[in-house]
């Protein structure tokens, strides 16, 4: 009676582990700027068998799109972690910003999947936008930020974010550091925020980012 169990338990590990082994294969495609490739060479790279591709997904898009859900995933948890000892909206916000630009440099095969996207990653239901319009709206009726319509604030916000993560990976000697708290700065600038306080918001001590072991491909 408890064999049944046992069993399903090892298929679903087994189906686990495969599926892991697509993503990350995928995702390193992504990370290369090759996402012209066949499913064929996905399952070479991902080392499991070609049938087992459509056990897990429809097509080779539908495995690409879930490839960069999965990276804005480990994006998020590390935003997450970091901007929870913070109450002032208009502060995760900044921090959110400042992070991310750092985290180019600790990451840049995940920060390259999600670039791989462009605009339209603005327009996800999670990560990067989803998280962003959150906090612009907590910080507007907090009144730290004036008011502007959530949605074109995230486009504005977000493209100039991608357009910097796009020069850090392209720049790597370029201070990621630097250039991310200057944009931030600009950024609070433009929700109204006084020089002042948007330059001790975008230059404050940063806590020390999660570790987080990331490595693309099976």
């Amino acid at each position: 009676m408890t064999s049944e169990p046992v069993v399903r338990n090892r298929i679903d590990r087994r189906r686990e582990r495969t599926r892991n082994a697509l993503l990350g294969a995928a995702q390193k495609f992504l990370a290369e700027g090759r996402s012209a490739v066949s499913v064929q060479e996905i399952t070479d790279a991902a080392g499991v068998g070609f049938g087992s591709f459509y056990n897990h997904f429809d097509s080779k898009e539908q495995l690409f799109d879930q490839a960069v859900r999965s990276a804005l995933e480990v994006y998020s948890q590390l935003r997450d972690d970091i901007v929870a000892v913070y109450e002032d909206p208009a502060e995760v916000f900044a921090v959110s910003l400042r992070m991310t630009g750092r985290l180019q440099r600790q990451f840049p095969e995940v920060v390259r999947v999600i670039l791989h996207s462009g605009m339209s990653i603005l327009l996800s239901d999670e990560g990067l936008a989803a998280r962003a319009r959150r906090d612009i709206i907590a910080a507007q009726e907090a009144g730290r930020f004036e008011p502007m319509d959530p949605d074109k604030a995230v486009m504005a916000v977000g493209g100039a974010l991608l357009g910097l993560l796009q020069l850090l990976d392209a720049e790597p000697d370029a201070d990621a550091a630097a250039l991310t708290d200057e944009m931030t700065f600009h950024m609070l600038r433009m929700f109204g925020m006084d020089e002042r306080t948007a330059q001790r918001l975008s230059a404050s001590l940063l806590p020390p980012q999660p570790k987080l072991q990331v490595e693309l491909g099976p």
